[in-house]
């Protein structure tokens, strides 16, 4: 396939989650649904079962006022209301991890509200290095396990989740080579595509997105580098992916050349490292995780994270892409703030939410900011 045909691919999976899904159902597969931030998708697909991750969207808000106050986070908010309306239906379970207060909220309300889906919850500790909390959170995977166990109607063994861990290491592994290799591509790996290619992946099966990322990979060194005219910035946050809002980067001729945004280069940035059992080694990964604002960090490194990738790729600023009401973000950033200014890297602080009607501010902003930077 030619770059163009795999970037219609990954176009067509990160706009179209449902019709996959009906796609699995019609395989006779069961599917979990993995929501923000961090779920075990490993213990999922050593079940046989398909993994499939929920970001909210831009629905209107209705029957989960009933639920929610108008001060919560809108992806939880869209996801409730996705769930209230029946659009996860055909799921086997759900998968909520108690990140915050709101997802903690969450898996209350679900079990409420949304009775026809299994609601599996379990909490990360936030002590996450030290030997207890890395024990803990194996009894919260083993929790997880064995309610996956009562869905899919078979014990997940451990040689499975070690199956499994090297299935999405393998995937994390090609997706890291992937977005090493944007910046050579700005011309043809827009903000728009860059997203189609990160966002593909929480809902396509993980060895056949796998399979196009090398071979996009291949593709892209195939070509000569290109010659980027515009700017070149770096993303923070939780969720980037509205199209609007992408399409003001492209029209003010920036482009990203990384990101740490949770829905896209958290998510495979830290592998699952070896040694132990399957459980632990899962555990180990969330001790290894560093610069996330839902992970527990005394040195706060994010800031200076995302500044040394700035200084290393040349990046002309940072877009700090605040979701509305998410109070770990919040925490974040008066630190951030002051690591990017330490660093002298300019940066722009933007509020988003989903479902929004008009992002007209949001595009002054980043106008104006392309502007300083030009």
């Amino acid at each position: 396939m030619t770059v163009n045909e795999l970037i219609a691919k990954f176009e067509y999976a990160a706009n179209n989650p449902n019709a996959l899904l009906d796609e699995y159902l019609k395989e006779g597969k069961k599917v979990i649904g993995c929501f923000p931030v961090y779920t075990p998708r490993e213990i999922v697909h050593a079940g046989g079962m398909i993994p499939m991750g929920t970001w909210g969207g831009n629905t209107s808000i209705e029957r989960a006022k009933e639920y929610f106050p108008a001060f919560c986070c809108s992806i939880i908010q869209a996801i409730m209301e996705y769930g209230l309306k029946g659009s996860f239906k055909g799921l086997s379970g759900a998968i909520i991890p108690c990140h915050c207060d709101t997802l903690i909220t969450l898996t209350q309300n679900w079990k409420s509200g949304v009775k026809d889906i299994p609601m599996i919850g379990f909490a990360f500790p936030q002590n996450r290095k030290i030997q207890a909390g890395k024990d803990y959170l194996v009894g919260e995977y083993t929790t997880v396990k064995t309610k996956l166990e009562e869905i899919c109607g078979h014990e997940i063994t451990d040689e499975s989740i070690q199956a499994s861990i090297a299935v999405y290491n393998e995937h994390r592994k090609a997706m890291n080579e992937f977005v090493k290799l944007v910046p050579d591509y700005l011309n043809t790996i827009t903000p728009i595509v860059r997203n189609y290619v990160l966002k593909s992946a929480h809902f396509m099966k993980v060895e056949e997105h796998t399979a196009l990322v090398k071979d996009l990979v291949a593709g892209l060194k195939a070509m000569p580098k290109e010659d980027f005219k515009g700017k070149k910035i770096i993303t923070s946050g939780i969720v980037l992916d509205d199209k609007g809002l992408l399409e003001v980067f492209e029209a003010n001729n920036m482009a990203i050349v990384a990101d740490d945004v949770a829905q896209e280069t958290r998510q495979f940035r830290t592998l699952v490292p070896e040694g132990g059992s399957a459980l632990e080694r899962m555990a180990q990964w969330w001790a290894d995780v560093e610069g996330c604002s839902l992970a527990y960090d005394p040195a706060k490194l994010r800031g200076r994270m995302v500044a040394e990738d700035a200084k290393k790729l040349g990046a002309d600023g940072v877009v700090y892409a605040l979701m509305k009401f998410c109070d770990p973000e919040e925490y974040d950033y008066p630190i951030f703030k002051k690591d990017m200014e330490e660093a002298g890297v300019p940066h722009l602080f933007i509020e988003i939410e989903q479902g929004t009607t008009s992002i007209e501010q949001i595009r002054t902003r980043i106008q104006t900011f392309a502007e300083i930077l030009a």
